[in-house]
């Protein structure tokens, strides 16, 4: 089967799967202030975070435009699948869907799957691996497409901030509320509810909240023996290695990967922060 896999910039594939040319990257655009920046192979993580920190308002981020997905719709491969962040966070997905109607005016028909992940960054990468698992096991587009969905609809996605800056700034914690939880320490630990960000639990300091998000993670997983841990950290390689260890010692997995945060999961993430599926 010859197929292509594309994300928005919100697919944090790893060093090496930005190589392979199966994968395609359809980048968002990020504002803080007057500064744009684009997520692509010129994001420059460390300069954005400092840029962020020092502006007192929430980053903004502009989803890629129909047209940048319907360009990338004009390949070789006859099987194209688009895996967006969560609707619920952007509008990507639907331009991803208009690009897709563009396409087929234009074209013609073309086994084209926009699949919205309901999820974000390590979520997006562990539907990209699957669906690539499943076309090398050469399956029929229409049996991929709903064995994706199902996927989806049966995996977890979590993460821990380290800072609540962005919460604060996009007005989903008071100032009073950020205030008490940056003086106590407190971190929370959040997921996703159909692609929704809601917060599970809360613990004093980084280290319990990690603890306690890979205690919810393995509860709610179930059996693991068969299913992939995905681990994205911000600028944060040593707790990335440490929710590896200690996970791997709660439970068994078929395969764990860990990457870093583009642009789009850093302004979510923020410096710090770490994101998992499974």
């Amino acid at each position: 089967m010859r197929y292509k896999i594309i994300g928005d910039s919100c697919l944090d594939l790893t060093k090496e799967m930005r190589k392979d040319p199966c994968y395609s990257m359809i980048p968002l655009t990020l504002m803080v202030g007057e500064r744009h920046f684009v997520d692509d192979e010129t994001f420059d993580q460390k300069e954005f975070i400092k840029v962020v920190k020092e502006y007192p308002e929430c980053p903004k981020s502009a989803c890629p435009s129909p047209e940048m997905f319907k360009e990338a719709y004009c390949c070789e491969e006859e099987n194209v699948f688009v895996i967006t962040l969560s609707a619920a966070l952007s509008g990507s997905y639907n331009s991803a869907v208009l690009a897709k109607s563009l396409y087929e005016e234009e074209y013609g028909k073309k086994n084209i799957l926009v699949l919205d992940s309901k999820s974000a960054s390590s979520g997006q990468l562990n539907i990209a691996m699957y669906i690539r698992e499943l076309c090398d096991q050469g399956l029929e587009f229409d049996e991929i497409c709903e064995k994706a969905a199902a996927y989806r609809d049966r995996m977890n996605t979590y993460f821990v901030l380290e800072s609540l800056d962005t919460l604060k700034k996009n007005g989903r914690l008071t100032g009073l509320q950020a205030f008490f939880a940056t003086k106590l320490n407190i971190k929370p630990v959040m997921g996703a509810d159909n692609g929704t960000i809601i917060k599970l639990d809360q613990a004093r300091g980084i280290q319990k909240a990690l603890q306690r998000m890979a205690e919810i993670a393995v509860k709610e997983a179930g059996t693991t023996k068969d299913k992939r841990l995905v681990i994205a950290h911000c600028n944060a390689p040593e707790r990335a290695q440490f929710m590896k260890e200690k996970l791997c010692s709660m439970a068994e997995f078929k395969e764990v990967v860990i990457t870093d945060t583009c642009g789009v999961s850093t302004v979510y993430a923020s410096d710090g922060g770490v994101i998992l599926a499974l």
